[in-house]
């Protein structure tokens, strides 16, 4: 293997690892699903994922049935025996057909024996979107409504907006927004993923 292919391995390795792979996989959770802090049962609930709720899959680890989700604004580990993917047209638990599907492979390092918070240090785990806007973005918000789209389902923080929808600039602010069935929503603009919707 040469150097460059090997880098180039590497790279894309790193970039599963911190929880931005360009081509996510989506899956179905086929029960209600703990989302773990860790790959496996010993690891602290970071929350639970309801029944038919859609998941970005990041990946799986090689020889484990734990595989990296987000999904219901939790991002964390479930077990691959309760989620669903599509592979030639039909639902197919995604344990039994991971290497049909192609399913990307993360890792994890342990950081300590013993983890007593769902969400130690690690940005790719806990909840997405622990944002706290400061007012005045609001404000800007009241004054410049744009327009609204209206989407099937809940507007819930984790789910993305729909590539159609026109994101609207916040000055000197990380997030934009949108108003998704009459509600204003924060998204994040490289992922269209909502980080914080307001009430």
């Amino acid at each position: 293997m040469d150097k460059k292919l090997k880098l180039m391995i590497a790279g894309g390795a790193f970039a599963l690892m911190a929880g931005y792979a360009n081509a996510a996989m989506v899956a179905t959770t086929a029960s209600d699903l703990s989302v773990r802090s860790g790959p496996g049962e010993d690891y602290p609930e970071v929350g639970l994922a309801t029944r038919g709720s859609d998941a970005v899959l990041d990946g799986c680890i090689d020889g484990s049935a734990w595989c990296r989700i987000e999904v219901n604004g939790l991002r964390g580990w479930a077990n691959a025996d309760y989620l669903n993917v599509m592979y030639e047209g039909a639902p197919v638990i995604l344990r039994e057909r991971r290497a049909d599907v192609n399913v990307p492979v993360v890792t994890y390092e342990k950081t300590s024996s013993a983890q007593a918070e769902p969400n130690p240090g690690d940005p790719n785990l806990g909840r997405v979107g622990e944002v706290d806007p400061p007012e005045n973005v609001m404000t800007y918000i009241d004054q410049h409504p744009g327009e609204t789209i209206s989407i099937d389902g809940d507007v819930v923080i984790g789910s993305t907006v729909p590539a159609g929808a026109q994101m609207m600039e916040v000055p000197d602010y990380e997030y934009r927004y949108v108003r998704v069935n009459d509600r204003a929503v924060l998204v994040e603009p490289e992922t269209r993923r909502i980080v914080y919707v307001y009430d």
